[in-house]
């Protein structure tokens, strides 16, 4: 059996941008836990403010008090528009992600969404952009 050389073999590793091609977008993340407290933040030097994260955290108290109030099930994400920054939060298994999004002045691309679906926030602290706040 002929062996593979080092050049003969091409192996492919995947970048943390061809993996996830959304990631340009994101300039801050926060992860909440499944009740809807914060957990961790990262921030980028293209924002540091973590204002944005309130918005989060009281989004996530009225989908609890809407999702009980009205026995809704089903909440799979949100996105909130406002002065100066665009955020999407996302259901995941085990927890809430948060991504502040350089702002849009259109809607968030469904293909975004579900990139942030299946997005694993431990990249970001892999991402030298990232830091936790």
């Amino acid at each position: 059996m002929p062996s593979l050389t080092k050049t003969e073999l091409n192996v492919s590793i995947p970048t943390i941008n061809s993996v996830m091609p959304f990631i340009n977008h994101v300039i801050g993340a926060a992860i909440f836990d499944p009740n809807g407290l914060p957990k961790e933040y990262f921030t980028t030097s293209e924002n540091t403010n973590m204002s944005w994260v309130q918005t989060i955290f009281q989004a996530l108290g009225l989908r609890s008090l809407l999702m009980s109030s009205l026995q809704l099930e089903g909440f799979h994400h949100a996105s909130i528009q406002a002065d100066g920054y665009c955020a999407i939060v996302v259901k995941q298994k085990s927890y809430y992600t948060a991504l502040l999004l350089k702002h849009q002045n259109e809607a968030v691309p469904d293909a975004m969404i579900e990139w942030a679906q299946t997005f694993e926030p431990s990249l970001l602290q892999e991402d030298p952009r990232f830091h936790i706040a």
